[in-house]
């Protein structure tokens, strides 16, 4: 009896093992879907998700996870690249995961985010795009980034390459992007492609400092160490602000700031915070201005706009004033509407859209925000915008004191899209006009299934603010349905 059951037992593990290591072999990648990763459709079969294939490649696939409806699995051998592969730029691409469509020619990558917008909007919000128009490419492909975040580690991660070596590796030091999938690891990153070189030189200097002053790189899992993070922002107008994360404050974490204050006279703006929680935000924090302003200004159009450490900005500058002549043309605002800007930010849309509108109300969470909105009002010498600070859903829920009710609505929620209580305040405004901005069009077009009692969906118009990764903006025009 026990020799039967020590049998079973095997057999099971064989069966295990054998689940384990499936592998789909000779399998054509035939579209990219969610999140960027590339997806074979075959008939009475699963569909079969993986990363960093191109539409057109034939590869082997080992099964990761298997699902009612899908695979998820890893390429392991390509049989034949796809004619729409090139070769990525960055020696990290993989690795940091941040440009996952770098291996793909941009043409391609224009015409799966166009698909994607289209795909949600349709199957999402199950309604008709009544003008659907192409999406708008970003002439700048590499180095258009305005904001990037870096993270001091004391473990790096190892390459395969290193490994190899089979050496010792003293230096374990990183400052650069957390590994894909691996929030406790950080490559180290040598030269990244998304922002200027300016903000490779100034990264590699910090680190090259910070360790000739012994300051101790950020221990994530032990939560211990000297300096933590590095936030680099760069404007048009070739203005640098800095903002350095410690951990523990100290002469030499002092020295630190001394030296790259007098090395680049390009930075307006050098700050820190002290920041001893577990996580890295430092919205909840008082910043510090080591040296300059605790602002960097930024041009778009005609229009200057003062930009701080924790207020939002469109993280493509170059392709902003396309995106927000979007909003203004579909807007398409005679001189005497109210309008409502919800999420308002440092007051960018509101202000670049007030001279076409009678009076327009910026709404906004973050009250470091709404002050650089009003002071960005006055550097423009702008009169017909206010801004209000607090939770959207709260202030549009009950009738705005010595203001009318809007005309027309612009929203441009965070990445969930917008609270529902918000979409019910909104119908019952009822403006003639919508218009909504969204870096994420599947939330954004399960927003629109809710206001689509009331609104017909007129056009949306994609635009791309992130080339050689796969995300997309999309703007939509809702119009009020004429019967209500």
């Amino acid at each position: 009896m026990l020799y039967l059951s020590l049998i079973i037992y095997n057999n099971l593990l064989i069966k295990l093992a054998r689940k384990k290591n499936i592998t789909l072999e000779n399998i054509e990648l035939t579209g990219a879907g969610t999140q960027g990763k590339a997806i074979s459709k075959r008939s009475n079969s699963k569909v079969v998700f993986t990363k960093w294939g191109v539409p057109g490649d034939i590869v082997d696939i080992r099964v990761k996870k298997k699902r009612k409806t899908y695979i998820e699995g890893e390429i392991i051998n390509i049989h034949k690249y796809s004619p729409k592969r090139v070769r990525p730029k960055c020696s990290h691409f993989k690795l940091c995961g941040g440009c996952s469509w770098q291996n793909m020619d941009y043409k391609q990558q224009l015409l799966y985010k166009q698909n994607e917008v289209f795909e949600n909007l349709s199957r999402i919000g199950k309604i008709k795009v009544e003008k659907s128009l192409p999406i708008i490419r970003s002439n700048k492909t590499y180095f258009y980034r305005n904001k990037m975040e870096f993270s001091f580690s004391n473990s790096r991660w190892i390459t395969k390459d290193e490994i190899k070596l089979n050496k010792k590796i003293k230096d374990k030091n990183a400052l650069g992007f957390h590994k894909y999938g691996m929030w406790s690891k950080v490559i180290d990153i040598e030269k990244c492609y998304l922002q200027s070189n300016i903000s490779n030189k100034i990264r590699r200097f910090i680190k090259e400092e910070s360790l000739k002053l012994n300051l101790n790189f950020f221990d994530l899992i032990k939560q211990e160490g000297d300096i933590r993070s590095l936030m680099i922002k760069i404007t048009l107008t070739k203005e640098i602000m800095i903002v350095i994360q410690f951990f523990k404050f100290s002469n030499n974490a002092n020295k630190l700031l001394e030296t790259i204050r007098d090395k680049f006279k390009e930075i307006k703006s050098l700050m820190y915070v002290v920041n001893n929680k577990k996580n890295d935000t430092i919205y909840d924090l008082d910043l510090i201005n080591f040296s300059g302003n605790n602002y960097i200004t930024e041009k778009i159009n005609n229009l200057y706009f003062r930009v701080t450490a924790k207020s939002f900005f469109q993280t493509n500058s170059y392709q902003t004033e396309k995106l927000y002549n979007i909003v203004k043309k579909l807007s398409n605002l005679t001189g005497n509407e109210i309008v409502y800007d919800l999420y308002c930010g440092i007051g960018t849309i509101s202000l670049f859209i007030s001279e076409s509108a009678r009076k327009v109300i910026g709404i906004e969470t973050v009250k470091e925000a709404v002050n650089s909105a009003k002071i960005n009002s006055k550097l423009n010498n702008i009169k017909n915008c206010k801004f209000i600070h607090g939770d959207v859903k709260d202030i549009i829920s009950k009738p705005i004191k010595n203001y009318e009710k809007p005309d027309v609505i612009i929203v441009d929620p965070p990445r969930n899209g917008l609270d529902k209580s918000v979409i019910f305040s909104i119908k019952k405004l009822s403006p003639k006009k919508i218009i909504y901005v969204s870096c994420n069009s599947s939330t954004q077009a399960r927003d629109i299934l809710e206001l689509s009692e009331f609104y017909n969906l007129k056009i949306s118009q994609p635009i791309d603010m992130f080339p050689q990764t796969f995300h997309v903006e999309n703007v939509v025009f809702l119009e009020k349905k004429e019967n209500d």
